[in-house]
């Protein structure tokens, strides 16, 4: 009768070592990867052009992810408004300036584009002759499907 105890007491102590350890397990988690990017230099009036970028986005995590924020930073832009000088959008984005991917499941690509990443005022109508130093698009959020 003892043995029989502790057998039920060993049994239990070790039922719940199997519960606490598979509750820890790490949820799986999303990750979303920008494969293809381009930009586009687009003249917006006479003397302003602004820079565009389209491209593709995969799903590259072991989870499905939905409402995917894509954008673009331009770190080699000013922040002020000079002629002839590239400017950023800055941080507080526009709808036009980001776009939103609904649904990516895992291993699939989606294709995005936006508008305003980098602008210039020219004092001529004439288009620049470089785009920005640099440039780049941005996965700024994304939620993972359960």
């Amino acid at each position: 009768m003892k043995n029989f105890g502790r057998r039920v007491t060993l049994t239990a102590i070790l039922m719940m070592a199997v519960l606490i350890f598979f509750s820890c397990s790490k949820p799986k988690e999303g990750k979303v990867v920008v494969t293809e990017q381009e930009f586009l230099i687009r003249q917006d009036n006479p003397n302003a052009y602004v820079v565009d970028a389209k491209g593709k986005v995969r799903n590259v995590g072991e989870v499905d992810v939905k409402n995917v924020v894509v954008t673009g930073s331009c770190p080699s832009c000013i922040d002020a408004i000079i002629p002839g000088k590239w400017m950023g959008a800055g941080k507080d984005k526009t709808q036009d300036q980001k776009d939103v991917i609904s649904f990516i499941p895992v291993g699939q690509e989606e294709e995005f584009t936006f508008r305003g990443v980098a602008f210039i005022y020219n004092t001529v109508a004439e288009e620049p002759k470089e785009k920005p130093e640099k440039m780049e698009v941005v996965i700024e959020s994304f939620e993972v499907v359960d």
